[in-house]
């Protein structure tokens, strides 16, 4: 798809999820609205504005252009195939923060990020205004957005805040019956760390995935909508940190092997105190990890 043909899409997609906020009669922003809105020049506003009187959804009277009906979900046009999806987009941004090529207080241009990652601006202001709500961006007074960092304090913020959700996940589990599928899970996750230690002196890379996988599994019994985001930010934010500091990384990693099992039989044993002491422990051993790592970028 040529690029100003991707460009016109897009406008026409934003100017049509705008407008679905709005009630049949109302009128459109004017063109220099629009065109600061989306970020694109008037003649690109106006042949969205033509190609939605064509499908019926806006009327064109002069300056003034009402809704004539309300927006169904088929009238957004299709895109780029290579778009990628939104969990992508959240590894790629992150990876990208993370890496900490990017310093704190940086202004984030939404259409050069959206070309960076490969998915529509509206999709990224969607982002990244999901991703506010966790205190590494915010939108700028005068419109746009800014980076605010991954810094030590916000890490050791979170580090804290994780290990209050964790130990709550990890008692519920003790409470589930036997025929709840988490114990299926927790039995393969076990099989998996005792197979992955016997091999660790050459395979200690493959923990990063298996770690993730073991957090998730545990946290995944909590069903609680305020919770779920912030343990997607934090799975990936701590998931990124065995990437960070390559030294002694196989130590660590056997280390939290054996620290994952005592969780496990823990679980098992359905003791909720020696399931507390585990978790916490673990998760200190993983703060001190991060704290270490973030030492080496210095920003601890």
């Amino acid at each position: 798809m040529a690029r100003t043909d991707a460009l016109f899409r897009s406008a026409y997609n934003q100017t049509v999820d705008l407008l679905s906020g709005i009630q049949p009669g109302a009128p459109l922003p004017s063109e220099l609205k629009l065109a600061d809105t989306l970020k694109v020049s008037r003649t690109v506003v106006r042949a969205v504005q033509k190609k939605l009187s064509e499908e019926g959804i806006i009327g064109l009277e002069g300056r003034h252009k009402p809704l004539l009906r309300a927006i169904a979900a088929g009238d957004r046009l299709a895109e780029r195939e290579e778009y990628i999806s939104l969990p992508e987009l959240e590894g790629r941004f992150l990876d990208w923060v993370l890496r900490f090529d990017v310093p704190a207080d940086t202004p984030l241009n939404v259409t050069q990020l959206a070309r960076q990652f490969s998915v529509p601006p509206h999709l990224l202001q969607e982002f990244l205004a999901g991703l506010s709500h966790f205190g590494l961006v915010e939108r700028r007074p005068r419109g746009g957005w800014r980076l605010l960092g991954f810094t030590a304090d916000y890490a050791m913020e979170l580090s804290d805040f994780r290990a209050l959700l964790e130990v709550n996940a990890a008692r519920v589990v003790t409470a589930l019956p036997d025929a709840h599928p988490v114990w299926s899970a927790i039995a393969r996750l076990e099989r998996e760390h005792a197979d992955l230690l016997a091999r660790i002196d050459t395979d200690f890379r493959d923990f990063s995935r298996l770690d993730e996988r073991f957090h998730a599994t545990i946290n995944g019994v909590v069903k609680n909508r305020f919770v779920v985001d912030f343990q997607k930010v934090i799975s990936l934010i701590f998931h990124y940190h065995y990437q960070w500091d390559k030294q002694f990384e196989r130590d660590r990693n056997k280390a939290a092997i054996g620290e994952h099992l005592r969780i496990i039989a823990a679980l098992k044993a359905r003791d909720a105190e020696a399931v507390q002491a585990a978790v916490l422990a673990h998760l200190m051993t993983s703060k001190e990890t991060l704290r270490a790592s973030l030492r080496v970028h210095r920003l601890g």
